[in-house]
């Protein structure tokens, strides 16, 4: 009999699990980011970090890989604008549009945000074991071929 059985009251389905993962990850982050004297990031402003390459993008262009609307993604640029973590520049590529890119102080902050995440997953590999650890990252990555990622979401 298989120990995935959905009509178990106790059962919780993978979208819960992964769900709470995430967020649980996203509180950490936060608190970690905070911690390293930086209270006013709030978790909001994750959706930045997670689709805004070194070169820069646009604020659509983000919201569309992030999944929200343009305007949510520009509340968050907004403040962030006005927290001095990024800045507007002028498209190379049109002359009407703004790149949201990093400023040095967003880039101290990203740079701290690896170094937990690099953290965070020793400590992960350390609790689960190297072997352990590495099936359960193959395992979601597989997991979310297999469900299929929308193209507007792909890194």
């Amino acid at each position: 009999m298989s120990s995935v059985e959905p009509t178990r009251l106790d059962f919780r389905p993978l979208v819960s699990i992964v769900d709470r993962l995430h967020r649980s990850l996203q509180a950490d982050m936060v608190e970690d980011v905070r911690r390293r004297g930086h209270p006013e990031f709030k978790g909001s402003h994750s959706l930045v970090f997670a689709w805004l390459p070194e070169s820069g993008a646009r604020t659509a262009d983000m919201a569309a890989r992030a999944g929200i609307t343009r305007q949510s993604m520009g509340e968050v640029v907004r403040d962030l604008v006005d927290l001095g973590i990024v800045e507007m520049t002028p498209d190379p590529d049109d002359g009407r549009a703004k790149l949201v890119k990093l400023t040095d102080y967003g880039r101290t902050i990203t740079r701290e945000g690896r170094q937990h995440i690099v953290e965070l997953e020793r400590r992960l590999a350390e609790e689960f074991g190297e072997e352990e650890y590495a099936m359960v990252r193959a395992v979601l990555e597989r997991a979310t071929e297999i469900v299929g990622l929308p193209p507007e979401l792909s890194p």
